[in-house]
């Protein structure tokens, strides 16, 4: 492939000869001497010697050529070693480059012809024309030999020539066979020198990531799978899953079974998963895998393919079924010394305040009661005891029933549901708690307590499924509100079990005419929330049909926008399965249509990161409409949703909306801070609190309790005194109207939700993987806050509490192989992204040495401090088990 001679080549060199000349100066004459007067003799000797060779490669004596030709190569080489500067063979052979050409073309086809080849793809480095590849043309014409002895700078020029190359000959289908020859050799050796992420990088510009695995070893596989994975989140689909599955094949392949069941999990492959636990024949490997699952909040079940032995296969079901949650989660709150109930006048702390907002508190009390029911919720959520619910009833105080019967009708429900709550997890007392209350006649209250029970056992499995057995048959009872209690207990008990049972139940309400519409939309949020990315058709159809029967009149209301969102949470992340159903969507009434396609692109591509989609999303929210459109909301929500899964997307989406602040109509601005607060869940970024407190004082109502709710998600679990000072002002401001100050107390819980021990992020394991069900919860909460007033505001508070399902605790725990909590040093501070960077860079800065159990703020990281113990997962969150260092010696 010799590049056409000119037709007046000797012109044509003698042309470039003047170009390549004057690039050193303007006038080459006068500084031709100079220059040559400020060499040092050695240099002056090599400009000489190098003539020389240039001169004696054009005689026509073989020998002599060969005898050039092995002298300036050795020179090249030797100098290329340091890349500091353009070394000084390449300096001094720029002159003859043309005249080197020019010959090269006259030359008969020899191995001569090869080594100048060879010379000449070096030296393009420096001379050839942008886009020409000459680099790389006259590397296929020379001889076979080493690349990596011409140096780095050359194979990486060589590998970047190969990629435009291969679009070229792509767009032509032209063969490229020799160029995956050279691909071969790059690779090899670019991974044999500690260039992973270049070898990545060529080896996608030519779509043949399987060579990878030929060339991976034991020191270099992490960090290869590091830049995979970081990688794959920009890259469009289907490559994305492509990078995935090369890193779990990678990993598997070194049985680095931890980072290979991450992959599994965020790929949501059973397959995989199953593949991890049948390759790994270590138990105590196996029981962290099981943690990690457990806190994926997937259901799954082990087989004896998995774990052989059936006693071992027990024990692991339950750390699956997340039955030592509450267990650990309570050795935190010890080891932290938060164990003592609060009240909800700890957290409002009205003494800070001046006389004014004390004397407004009488202003409608039962709201106020019923405020400080879920703040109370929030802030004991797990711990077991409070002081408003769980009062032993002979003390002085009375007893709990006393709480419960100063909230109104419907605040019952959620009164007697915040017991759920505060035993969260620890099934068995829970339900013995809540007991009492079935044996009520009063119906909220038998309403809270089926929400109570479903709460309880919220992200925890069990095999007597004692959720089903006491919700079950308050499903078709004849009063609406225990029906929507008992569905909703399912709906979060069960959220992600993909359980046949309780879809056989819930389905036909969707499709029974006499059923109301709070009953219908709640079912179908709760088979959302049971089937949430499963792509269930059946449920997908039987959502689908109930929307087409609903009436002009109840397209209306408020909650008929659940019925989307059931449908959209079936295909949450689950990205092109939707479009089948959207298709569908489209037929809907005009009413729900746009309302559904958004609430339908936003979930699908809920976490991805898809650019397009945000392009989609920002396009409709840049329309103005009419008052009465409500579909731009969840397509504010949705550009969050989308964006969330990594940092420069939440960057760039803060920014956008803040756009939007300025421009948008009135619904969109109502929806903005929910979308920033789910941007910055539970991590309060100071320029996204600034602006939720701006909006907090906006003269649109709606506006401003969207945004004192944001400020409590995004301060959600971290008792961030800064967001704690705002609320309260806020408290004071809002005295005298209910609704806002309703607001302000719920996000006075959030901000303290389990005294500081929660975190609603439904990301985990380094950002990495995002919990479906979590995201489930938020969501639904979000969609139920775009429209305040009928729904949190009226009788439907109690949706507040599917936040229980993005409720984790926010620790790091040590236990020892028989699973009991050990204490050892651990160093806590900010995580830094080491993606391709050099040698073995620190991955926490800033940070400070605890003893477990500690907590870990958004963006922090725990390595340990002590080489006593080898941690069995590589990412310190949650459960980690240690085992004893062999080779460790005391000192």
């Amino acid at each position: 492939m010799a590049p056409t001679p000119d037709p007046n080549s000797v012109g044509g060199s003698a042309k470039q000869d003047e170009a390549t000349l004057k690039v050193p100066s303007k006038d080459p004459k006068k500084k031709d001497e100079k220059k040559d007067e400020d060499l040092s003799e050695e240099d002056l000797e090599l400009k000489q010697n190098l003539e020389l060779y240039v001169e004696r490669v054009q005689d026509p004596n073989p020998d002599l050529q060969k005898a050039a030709l092995e002298s300036m190569r050795q020179e090249i080489r030797a100098s290329t070693s340091s890349m500091t500067s353009v070394p000084k063979p390449l300096k001094f052979l720029r002159p003859h480059y043309g005249t080197l050409k020019a010959f090269h073309e006259t030359m008969p086809n020899s191995d001569l012809k090869k080594y100048l080849s060879d010379i000449l793809s070096v030296l393009a480095l420096t001379m050839s024309a942008e886009g020409e590849r000459e680099s790389l043309s006259f590397r296929l014409i020379g001889t076979e030999g080493d690349i990596g002895s011409w140096g780095h700078e050359y194979v990486r020029n060589l590998a970047g020539e190969i990629a435009q190359e291969y679009t070229k000959r792509q767009s032509e289908e032209a063969s490229i066979d020799d160029l995956m020859e050279l691909v071969q050799q790059i690779v090899a050796f670019h991974m044999k020198h500690n260039a992973e992420t270049e070898a990545v990088d060529l080896l996608m510009d030519v779509e043949d990531l399987d060579l990878l695995l030929e060339h991976v070893d034991k020191t270099n596989f992490k960090r290869t799978c590091n830049y995979l994975t970081s990688a794959a989140k920009y890259l469009p689909g289907p490559d994305d899953m492509l990078v995935l599955d090369i890193s779990y094949m990678i990993y598997m392949k070194f049985e680095e079974y931890p980072n290979a069941l991450q992959i599994a999990l965020f790929l949501d492959n059973t397959q995989y998963v199953k593949q991890v636990f049948t390759s790994c024949t270590d138990l105590l490997k196996k029981k962290q895998f099981c943690y990690m699952i457990a806190r994926h909040g997937i259901t799954f079940d082990l087989d004896d393919e998995m774990v052989a032995d059936d006693d071992d296969r027990e024990a692991l079901q339950d750390i699956v079924n997340n039955t030592k949650l509450s267990e650990g989660y309570l050795t935190l709150a010890r080891d932290i010394e938060v164990m003592e109930a609060k009240t909800p006048e700890d957290i409002y702390k009205a003494h800070l305040l001046d006389g004014r907002a004390s004397s407004g508190a009488s202003a409608d009390s039962a709201r106020q009661n019923l405020a400080a029911t879920f703040v109370n919720a929030f802030v004991n959520a797990g711990f077991g005891q409070d002081k408003l619910m769980t009062v032993p009833s002979d003390s002085t105080t009375g007893s709990s029933g006393n709480w419960l019967f100063k909230n109104k009708e419907h605040g019952k429900t959620s009164a007697a549901a915040s017991l759920g709550m505060i035993q969260l997890w620890d099934v068995d007392s829970g339900l013995s708690q809540l007991d009492k209350y079935f044996h009520s006649n009063d119906n909220p209250i038998i309403a809270g307590a089926l929400l109570g029970v479903g709460i309880v056992n919220c992200g925890i499995k069990n095999d007597c499924d004692p959720a089903l057995a006491l919700l079950g048959d308050y499903i078709d009872k004849e009063d609406s509100s225990v029906r929507i209690g008992a569905i909703m207990g399912l709906g979060i008990s069960y959220a992600g079990s993909q359980n046949d049972q309780i879809r056989s139940k819930l389905s036909p309400i969707l499709n029974d005419a006499k059923a109301p519409l709070d009953v219908i939309a709640f079912a179908s949020l709760s088979l959302g929330m049971i089937y949430v990315g499963s792509c269930n058709e059946e449920v997908a159809q039987s959502i689908i049909f109930a929307l087409m029967d609903r009436s002009e009149a109840e397209l209306g209301d408020a909650l008929t926008r659940f019925l989307p969102l059931g449908l959209g949470l079936l295909y949450l992340g689950k990205q092109e399965s939707v479009e089948a159903t959207a298709e569908v969507s489209k037929t809907f009434n005009e009413k729900i249509r746009k309302y559904c396609d958004m609430t339908l692109l936003s979930c699908a591509y809920a976490g991805t990161g898809n650019v397009l989609k945000v392009q989609d999303l920002l396009a409709q929210c840049g329309e103005h409409l009419e008052k009465g459109d409500i579909h731009q909301g969840p397509a504010v929500l949705g550009l969050a949703m989308v964006a969330m899964s990594e940092e420069l997307g939440v960057d760039m989406e803060i920014r956008s909306l803040e756009r939007m602040l300025q421009y948008g109509e009135q619904n969109i601005r109502r929806a903005v801070p929910l979308a920033l607060g789910l941007l910055c869940i539970s991590n309060p970024k100071v320029t996204v609190m600034d602006t939720l407190s701006r909006l907090s004082h906006d003269t649109d109502s709606e506006v401003a309790m969207a945004a004192i709710i944001s400020l409590g998600l995004i301060g959600a679990g971290t008792n961030n005194a800064r967001i704690a000072g705002m609320l309260r002002n806020l408290s004071s401001y809002y005295y005298k109207d209910a609704n806002l100050l309703f607001c302000v107390r719920i996000a006075q819980g959030l901000v303290h939700m389990g005294k500081g021990l929660l975190t609603l992020s439904p990301f985990h394991s380094e950002r990495f993987l995002l919990s479906p069900t979590a995201l489930a919860g938020i969501v639904t909460l979000l969609h139920a806050c775009l429209d305040m007033k009928p729904i949190i505001l009226g009788k439907y508070h109690y949706v507040l509490y599917f936040l229980v399902l993005a409720m984790q605790p926010r620790m790091m725990l040590t236990v020892d192989e028989n699973l009991k909590p050990l204490s050892v040093p651990v160093r806590v501070g900010q995580a830094v992204d080491v993606v391709g960077q050099a040698g073995r860079p620190k991955t926490i800065t800033g940070f400070q040495t605890h003893s477990t159990p500690v907590l870990l703020a958004a963006g922090e990281r725990a390595e340990l401090a002590t080489d006593k113990y080898i941690p069995l997962s590589p990412i310190l969150e949650g459960f980690i088990i240690l085992k004893e260092n062999p080779d460790y010696r005391e000192e």
